[in-house]
């Protein structure tokens, strides 16, 4: 981000200007996934959808349903949140963030604390949704970043040190040496 007060654009639009507008086309996973443990799976799925803008009960029962089959959650849907694993329980928060088909999807540390099975179906999720959306993954874990982006932006101290294709990195002696050489 720039410091220097420039604009931060999204397609052409300001996202500090752009208000809902920027907030409809976005959609947010923070690394502590902000849920309801109380509420079941389905109940907080169509309460996001209403906050996301999806009007009509049957319109956002039909688009809590597409998301609970896109992200895997289907055998825990029935359940209260709290009763979740981790790794379901970062596939709602995943959910949440996807539920209104943004155009930019913003993912924080999204598979901290996952097993490996859970790992993998995560990135394959994550994957999936970048083939058609823009999405920008926040990690310090270069495995995630390997796997799943091709493209990387190397942040110090808030200043942007790299940005460039994944390949080139890596033929620069790897990930994990160029970001130590920036970064470190």
């Amino acid at each position: 981000l720039p410091t220097d007060g420039g604009t931060i654009a999204f397609d052409g639009t300001d996202v500090r200007e752009g208000g809902d507008t920027m907030r409809h086309r976005m959609g947010y996973l923070p690394e502590h996934n902000p849920l309801y443990p109380e509420m079941y799976v389905r109940e907080f799925l169509d309460f996001i959808a209403g906050l996301r803008g999806i009007q009509g009960k049957q319109a956002r029962a039909t688009k809590v349903e597409e998301t609970i089959e896109r992200v895997g959650l289907k055998p825990e849907a029935h359940k209260t949140i709290s009763a979740l694993s981790k790794g379901y329980e970062q596939r709602v928060g995943l959910a949440q963030a996807i539920l209104h088909d943004p155009e930019l999807l913003i993912l924080d540390e999204p598979t901290s604390g996952l097993d490996p099975l859970q790992l993998k179906e995560i990135r394959n999720l994550i994957t999936e949704f970048g083939r058609s959306r823009t999405v920008i993954l926040s990690t310090h874990i270069m495995q995630e970043v390997e796997a799943m982006c091709d493209r990387v932006v190397i942040i110090k101290q808030g200043r942007i040190v790299e940005d460039a294709p994944l390949d080139a990195l890596i033929a620069r002696g790897g990930l994990e040496q160029v970001f130590d050489t920036l970064a470190g």
